[in-house]
């Protein structure tokens, strides 16, 4: 798969000239979900079927960021690395990220279609049924075959629905923020995942029995709320099972406000710190509370990796 970065103020002739024939998904698509992967799949499909190449364009910040100045925070569902491994594994030939400026918003939609489509060899475009486009996104997925000026064709495709409501990044940012982490596959996919990095911590896990990964998220990646959850992580290639407490650690630093992530890792042995993993997100099992003594904190970091074991047994057995 290619990744083109473009700025509309540099794009050129000769790097317009290159691209072959493509079907072209447009979208944010922050977390690729099952919406997003209806739009990616169709431009792939069609790309197929004509022999041409498939395309994602995409933006990068966030239109939010830029609308919300500066002190906007955005939390995404995937980071944009997270968010290109997954276009790859969806079969995409060309992911093009435009950088989403003031510049690029106030483009009059005929010039945005003509530049970036038009000139970028589109014959196909896929849109869903609520992209827009171009200044005050007067540009829709409907006038798209208007501006077209006949040099591609269109396809709209119509929301996901879950329960009767539209599937979307925002839904599913909400059912997060809820911990209801156990929805969340049946909007994205998959099961929701962040990328990190294992850092040292105070290593107190490990004098009562219970060695922690403590994980340092991607910036700008939304983390559930605090509380234990069942979780995997990713190291090295391999899917281990694991417990995981997102928290403020309140036994040990009562004061302290600073969030961390420690994952335990079910007949894990090896040392990891400094490796990149991935943190994939199942139940939540209860929220963080703050014990009377050591015992009692030993005491229900059992039981709770117990209730992450048998989570992950039934599993495993609901798949065989």
């Amino acid at each position: 798969m290619k990744v083109v970065r473009m700025n509309h103020l540099e794009l050129n002739a000769k790097e317009i000239d290159s691209f072959p024939p493509l079907a072209i998904g447009l979208g944010s698509f922050d977390g690729v979900h099952l919406g997003h992967q209806k739009v990616i799949g169709e431009a792939k499909r069609i790309a197929d079927q004509h022999g041409w190449s498939s395309a994602v364009m995409t933006f990068d910040p966030h239109p939010s960021v830029i609308f919300g100045g500066k002190s906007k925070k955005v939390d995404y569902l995937t980071s944009f690395d997270s968010k290109l491994e997954i276009m790859e594994n969806l079969g995409i030939d060309y992911v093009i990220i435009a950088d989403f400026t003031l510049e690029f918003a106030s483009l009059p939609p005929q010039e945005f279609v003509d530049r970036y489509l038009i000139g970028l060899n589109a014959k196909h475009v896929v849109a869903g049924f609520d992209y827009t486009y171009g200044e005050r996104a007067v540009g829709t997925a409907q006038t798209l075959s208007v501006h077209s000026r006949g040099k591609f064709d269109t396809t709209i495709i119509d929301k996901e629905t879950y329960e009767g409501e539209k599937v979307s990044s925002t839904f599913i940012r909400s059912l997060i923020s809820k911990g209801e982490m156990e929805k969340v596959p049946l909007l994205l996919g998959r099961f929701y995942t962040i990328d990190g990095t294992v850092i040292h911590g105070d290593k107190r896990g490990r004098t009562i029995g219970f060695p922690t990964a403590n994980v340092e998220k991607a910036a700008d990646v939304m983390l559930p709320p605090i509380g234990v959850y069942a979780v995997r992580l990713l190291v090295n290639d391999t899917w281990h099972d694991g417990v995981c407490n997102v928290g403020t650690k309140p036994t040990f630093h009562p004061d302290d406000k600073k969030v961390s992530i420690e994952v335990h890792i079910f007949d894990f042995h090896t040392e990891i710190y400094g490796e990149k993993v991935k943190v994939e997100w199942h139940q939540r099992i209860r929220s963080e509370q703050k014990f009377n003594g050591i015992n009692e904190l030993i005491e229900q970091i059992a039981k709770d990796k117990q209730t992450a074991l048998e989570y992950f047994r039934k599993n495993k057995e609901n798949k065989a």
